[in-house]
């Protein structure tokens, strides 16, 4: 047996170097099928430098500069699309066809805190802070752009595909407001890119942020009647929303609306009567839209405000104005399993009238947490995914 080894193993490196000149064809393509051409060397590079380039919000600057760098050595017109100070959305494309048919596009910031780039499990697992959301749709969307748009490999004109990696997804989706108020052209079809366990996303709940400023009145606390307790009346308001809660819209597709009651400060000391509290919250909205949450809210909270105004304190809720309710997206690619998702994304954030994509390798429930982490597996097919998802909304 063992001397036949040398043997199989130099017949399967013939094997591979055949199919690395294997062109692409839109009919080779099936769902956990690894394309034999793709460069999965390039992609593990590309995948590991964006990790290992800290891009916390507001702090995208070096890992914009690199990847625009990147895609102007291979061959792409890139442009730098200042957003704020040092901070870029990066565009790239094939000639001087900014105008394309069909954008794709992720985020390039990550969530605090950055952890460092590692490989465990004998090789076979990517760790790190933005390892899946989203620097494996980065480099996977990358690649399979790049591949398609390779003459040697496939015939896609100048005009059908563009690049797009945005700063601020994690933090209010700047990045993709500003692109969407300056962009070149209505889309037929915008693909998105997000961890979705490799299934295409067919929506995504809506979301509604407030925030409860209640202001008081400090006193001794072996005095309490001196005073008014902000934090109480805080308490009693979070009482009142978390059962609140328990009767928020649903729906079949989405669920239940949910509530997160992510902050909460107030107070200075144990022995003195708080005079200030503050607490954020977000809504995850299955059904409706923000303003019918926003109607209940107020109206669950209208005796308590009447209260604490009667006692000498002051109660406000601030919504935040960019909320949104469920976004549906499309699903009509053969071959994919479709999920939803609780998340927000970008995809309100691009306003037209384009058809709408969301697919990323990895899951959400390792993002944002330290144990985000990825198989190189799941990041290889996703390169074949999003070449199918390109070539069946192109057709």
């Amino acid at each position: 047996m063992k001397s036949l080894l040398p043997r199989l193993a130099f017949v399967a490196r013939i094997v591979f170097v055949f199919a690395k000149q294997v062109p692409l064809l839109e009919t080779s393509i099936a769902h956990g099928e690894a394309l034999p051409h793709t460069n999965s060397d390039e992609l593990l590079y590309l995948h590991r430098k964006l990790i290992q380039t800290e891009s916390i919000t507001e702090n995208e600057k070096e890992v914009g500069e690199w990847l625009a760098t990147y895609l102007e050595d291979k061959g792409l017109t890139v442009e730098k699309q200042e957003v704020a100070k040092d901070r870029y959305n990066i565009i790239a494309y094939k000639g001087d066809k900014r105008e394309t048919k069909v954008l794709v596009t992720s985020h390039i910031d990550t969530v605090p805190p950055f952890w460092p780039y590692e490989l465990r499990v004998s090789g076979t697992e990517i760790w790190g802070r933005g390892s899946v959301d989203a620097k494996a749709c980065v480099a996977a969307q990358t690649i399979a752009v790049l591949s398609l748009i390779n003459p040697a490999s496939h015939s896609i004109p100048n005009d059908a595909l563009s690049l797009l990696f945005v700063v601020g997804e994690e933090a209010g989706g700047e990045g993709m407001k500003f692109f969407s108020k300056h962009k070149p052209t209505n889309y037929s079809a915008v693909i998105f890119g997000e961890p979705t366990e490799g299934k295409l996303a067919a929506g995504h709940k809506g979301i509604l942020g407030f925030r409860i400023k209640v202001k008081g009145k400090a006193a001794h606390s072996g005095y309490p009647w001196l005073g008014v307790s902000a934090n109480n009346l805080m308490v009693e308001a979070l009482g009142i929303l978390l059962e609140l809660e328990k009767s928020l819209p649903s729906s079949e597709k989405y669920g239940k609306t949910t509530m997160n009651i992510g902050k909460i400060e107030g107070g200075v000391a144990a022995n003195v009567v708080a005079e200030n509290a503050e607490a954020n919250i977000a809504i995850r909205i299955a059904a409706g839209e923000p303003q019918t949450i926003v109607e209940i809210v107020d109206r669950s909270l209208k005796n308590l405000k009447k209260k604490a105004l009667a006692s000498g304190g002051e109660f406000e809720v601030e919504y935040n104005g960019n909320g949104y309710g469920p976004v549906p997206i499309d699903t009509d690619v053969k071959g994919f399993q479709s999920i939803t998702v609780n998340y927000g994304t970008d995809v309100p954030n691009l306003k037209g009238d384009h058809k709408r994509y969301l697919y990323g390798p990895g899951s959400i429930f390792v993002a944002h947490s330290d144990h985000e982490h990825l198989k190189v597996k799941e990041l290889e097919q996703a390169v074949v995914d999003y070449q199918r998802i390109i070539l069946a909304v192109l057709k």
